[in-house]
């Protein structure tokens, strides 16, 4: 079975994170692995934990609705 896992910044709404499970899941269904044999795990991770060329992604960009 696949387990998909989807590292995003913390904040992502609850919609948004099912329509991405949804999506997701639908992309193996269409290689012909059954929905109920793929597992998504969205991680939310905050700016402050996330590096981006040495500097944590709080302090080198703006803060957005993700």
């Amino acid at each position: 079975m696949p387990i998909v896992h989807v590292h995003m910044w913390k904040g992502v709404a609850p919609e948004r994170a099912r329509h991405l499970v949804k999506e997701i899941t639908r992309v193996f269904e269409d290689l012909g692995i059954p929905a109920r044999a793929v597992e998504v795990l969205v991680h939310e991770v905050p700016k402050s934990h996330w590096g981006l060329g040495g500097v944590p992604a709080s302090e080198c960009l703006p803060d957005e609705k993700p």
